[in-house]
């Protein structure tokens, strides 16, 4: 997968080299396939998210679109064209968008972002996906996978997915994408975290401070390590059971940096078993489990948060359970359960 990412990455360079469409950044893989824990190896999605930066004579602007709730707090990536006459943009070969003469521009010119992948000046998920797609489906026969993996998109309206095929394998793939916040590992990203999520709405991402963390815990466990063995093995028994992946993948990286790796080895392995449910048990009780990323003081360092969400209150990910008695209860009775 990270060999096709890159050779996606090196196509969308050359053809869009000259052009006003966002420039594409190599691809980061992100979520339980990269991390390594997927529940069901028969369902497994290579999630990627591709950093986008703007085009000749443009600028992403980042804006909160509401304060809302943490963890899901949404963005809008306003474009905005920026004079290419004088300065670092200056670019012989353009004409500058704000100020040359329209017909000039239509004549001589590609349009520029603002009119095609944006509405009212936001850079809209849904156009810039049904982008992605053709871009995929057009470089996809140059490739060299092409010669020997069978190729067929997937419907999505706010990604880009496909599955590749060779007779033995199958590999599902979706492309996700993004915009930088500064030069930290948040990111805003076209994933939807609603059941209905506006065109210009980009949710805030952790995904890729997350993978991160655990690339960190990889560096220092021993070979033997189960810690990966331990959140797949709590996650494959209570699937269907009520309690979110998210919610133990939050567990086990809180407990991951609090007890040293060298004690998930598989000597431990039963009692870390019984971490996860005791941490699960006491969350439940207080009705509060902290987000791992924000507000969270004891990061690895090669982790790099914006100085808001470092010094955050971190949201609580049970608030629902403080604010609704009958959903307290039913999560109770699913921890017995489980």
């Amino acid at each position: 997968i990270t060999n096709l990412m890159d050779n996606y990455t090196i196509y969308f360079g050359h053809v869009l080299s000259n052009s006003f469409y966002p420039v594409l950044q190599r691809a980061i893989g992100v979520g339980s396939a990269f991390e390594g824990w997927s529940p069901r190896e028969q369902d497994v999605v290579y999630s990627v998210l591709i950093p986008m930066t703007p085009p000749r004579g443009h600028s992403f602007h980042l804006e909160l679109d509401t304060e809302g709730q943490r963890p899901v707090r949404n963005f809008r990536v306003r474009v905005q064209l920026e004079c290419t006459c004088t300065g670092e943009q200056q670019d012989e070969n353009m004409l500058c968008f704000l100020h040359s003469p329209e017909e000039e521009l239509r004549s001589n010119q590609d349009p520029s972002l603002l009119d095609t992948l944006c509405t009212d000046s936001y850079l809209d998920v849904q156009k810039t996906a049904r982008w992605f797609y053709q871009l995929v489906r057009a470089i996809w026969p140059a490739l060299p996978q092409s010669h020997n993996w069978n190729f067929v998109l997937l419907p999505s309206r706010r990604s880009c997915q496909f599955k590749v095929t060779n007779g033995r394998e199958s590999f599902r793939i979706e492309m996700l994408f993004g915009v930088q916040r500064g030069e930290s590992d948040i990111f805003v990203s076209s994933e939807p975290r609603e059941a209905y999520t506006l065109n210009t709405t980009w949710p805030e991402t952790y995904a890729v401070a997350e993978m991160k963390f655990f690339k960190h815990i990889a560096g220092q466990a021993p070979p033997e390590s189960l810690h990966l063995r331990c959140l797949q093995l709590f996650i494959r028994v209570q699937l269907g059971i009520g309690f979110s992946t998210y919610t133990m993948k939050t567990i086990v990286m809180h407990l991951l940096n609090t007890i040293p790796v060298s004690q998930w080895r598989r000597r431990h392995f039963l009692r870390r078993l019984i971490d996860i449910s005791d941490s699960l048990r006491l969350s439940l009780e207080v009705k509060r489990l902290n987000h791992f990323i924000v507000g969270n003081q004891r990061l690895p360092e090669e982790i790099n948060l914006p100085q808001d969400i470092q010094m955050a209150e971190p949201p609580n990910l049970f608030h629902h359970l403080a604010m609704d008695v009958v959903a307290h209860s039913q999560g109770i009775r699913e921890y017995l359960y489980l």
